[in-house]
């Protein structure tokens, strides 16, 4: 009649074993994925751990309950049309009206895990404002808050953490100086992407390495965002955050190479890009030739390649060194 028999189909083949070498590289995998969970769980402030902490337990039962209804899907699909006591027709309405059910309730499922995975923008928004004003309670300086406009808009969860998280640690660096009156946060939509603006009528002396010690740029790069900083003696200062609603088509640092790299990294480039070697770069920089190794190996991992002249290469594809060094040979021509 067309339906399975009903035996039992025969047992896989038990895989081959996996040679050293690929456990070993799955071991550094595994290694380098726990190591990151925990900087994300130790760098997250509470409230935003302790949502975190929320949010991942629902997906986990989210996700218990949609392995479930397809396991229960398949079996309860499967049973009429191994049924020998029906015929043909009986059969493949019942297991129509099974597969109709159960797409239903996967549909539900899939509905709840994408409320967890996104959020408006007006709710997103308003959960910045929660961790933002205390920060001001017993300041003088006066908050004004601009919500989008697109409200009713769904943004990616990790999208609106690292605009609010970025926009905490920029009102805490603001607030840290003198003079200040006045702080504006405020949200927009523009083309394909969120933008959080923080400015503030301080002195207008404020750099992107006051952000530096929240690793604000490593949370932005992290979403192929950039970061400005635009601050005018005596005016204020203006932070701007682009961040993509979705992701980028190509890999994160195929536009921007060097937008992963911490500010001493970059110097330490910028020095490797003049055809210094580490000796020359450590007594640039004024610090100790290991340091100097640390960041060229640190250089050279999020760069993606295997010498130092690649990356020498790159830098100045990127337009580094900024300035010739004056009586030093080009960093293609020292890595040769």
């Amino acid at each position: 009649n067309g339906r399975p028999s009903g035996r039992a189909p025969e047992p896989p083949e038990s895989p081959a074993a996996l040679p050293e070498r690929s456990l070993g590289l799955l071991q550094q995998l595994w290694e380098l994925l726990t190591t990151h969970s925990h900087h994300r769980a130790v760098d997250a402030a509470p409230a935003q751990a302790a949502a975190s902490r929320a949010s991942a337990s629902a997906r986990a039962r989210a996700i218990a309950e949609l392995s479930g209804a397809h396991a229960s899907a398949l079996s309860a699909i499967l049973g009429p049309l191994r049924s020998a006591g029906l015929d043909d027709a009986t059969a493949r309405r019942n297991a129509t009206e099974l597969a109709v059910t159960a797409l239903l309730d996967l549909r539900s499922a899939g509905d709840l895990d994408r409320e967890l995975s996104e959020e408006p923008a007006a709710t997103a928004f308003a959960r910045l404002a929660d961790v933002v004003r205390p920060l001001l309670r017993h300041s003088p300086v006066r908050l004004d808050l601009l919500a989008p406009t697109e409200g009713d808009r769904s943004v990616p969860t990790d999208t609106a953490h690292t605009a609010r998280t970025t926009v905490r640690s920029t009102v805490l660096a603001m607030l840290e100086q003198d003079g200040l009156t006045r702080l504006h946060v405020s949200w927009q939509f523009v083309a394909d992407g969120l933008r959080a603006v923080v400015r503030d009528d301080g002195p207008g002396l404020l750099t992107a390495d006051a952000l530096a010690v929240h690793r604000t740029a490593d949370r932005i790069a992290a979403l192929a965002g950039r970061l400005t900083v635009e601050a005018v003696p005596g005016w204020g200062t203006t932070v701007t955050v682009d961040l993509p609603l979705h992701a980028p088509a190509g890999p994160i640092g195929a536009a921007r190479p060097l937008e992963g790299l911490q500010p001493r990294e970059l110097e330490v480039l910028d020095e490797l890009a003049r055809g210094r070697r580490n000796r020359e770069i450590a007594a640039a920089l004024h610090i100790s030739e290991s340091t100097v190794k640390f960041h060229v190996a640190n250089i050279l991992a999020k760069l993606e390649v295997g010498s130092r002249g690649e990356a020498a290469a790159l830098a100045h594809r990127a337009g580094l060194p900024t300035t010739p060094a004056p009586g030093t040979p080009t960093a293609l021509h020292a890595a040769s």
